[in-house]
C-alpha cells in the first residue's frame, strides 16, 4: 500500500470515526451513561468540562490509520462489505483492549462501560471501514499481494 493510500484512508477513516463518535457518544442517553460511569466510585471529576478536540482528532486519525492498514493489507479484494466487517472487528478489538486494560489498572469507568463500549465501537469502526474501502476503491485501491510480481 502506498503512502498516498495510507494518508487518504487515515484522513477518511479518522474523520468518519470522529463524526460517528460525536453523533453516537455525545447523544444524551450515552453521554449521561458515560458521565455517570466516569464519576462512579473513586474516579470522580474525571471527564473534562470541555474536551481537548485536538487530542480527540489525533486519536481518531490513529484509529483511521489502523482501519486503513487492516483493510489495505488484506490479500483478498476489498469491497465495502469487507471494509465494514474489518472496521467493525478493528474497532471492537481496539476498544476491548484499551477498556479492559484501563479497567484493570485504574478506577476510570465501570465494568458496565468497559463491557458495553467495545460493542458500541462496532458502529464507528464499521462506518470507517466502509468509507475507507469505498475511497480506496475510487483512488485505485492498494495492490493486492496476488498482484505483486516477485523476481
Amino acid at each position: 500500500m502506498s503512502a498516498k493510500h495510507i494518508l487518504i484512508g487515515t484522513i477518511a477513516g479518522g474523520g468518519t470515526v470522529f463524526l460517528t463518535g460525536v453523533a453516537l457518544f455525545a447523544a444524551p442517553p450515552l453521554r449521561e451513561f458515560y458521565r455517570y460511569a466516569m464519576n462512579a466510585g473513586a474516579a470522580t471529576g474525571v471527564p473534562r468540562e470541555s474536551p481537548l478536540l485536538w487530542a480527540v482528532l489525533l486519536g481518531a486519525l490513529s484509529y483511521g490509520a489502523l482501519v486503513t492498514l487492516a483493510i489495505g493489507n488484506r490479500t483478498s479484494p476489498v469491497s465495502i462489505g469487507s471494509g465494514i466487517r474489518t472496521g467493525a472487528v478493528v474497532g471492537f478489538l481496539l476498544w476491548f483492549t484499551a477498556n479492559f486494560m484501563f479497567f484493570g489498572v485504574s478506577h476510570v469507568g465501570s465494568l458496565a462501560t468497559t463491557t458495553l463500549d467495545p460493542l458500541l465501537e462496532l458502529v464507528p469502526g464499521a462506518a470507517a471501514g466502509g468509507i475507507v474501502a469505498a475511497i480506496l476503491g475510487k483512488v485505485g485501491g492498494p495492490p493486492r499481494a496476488s498482484q505483486v510480481h516477485h523476481g
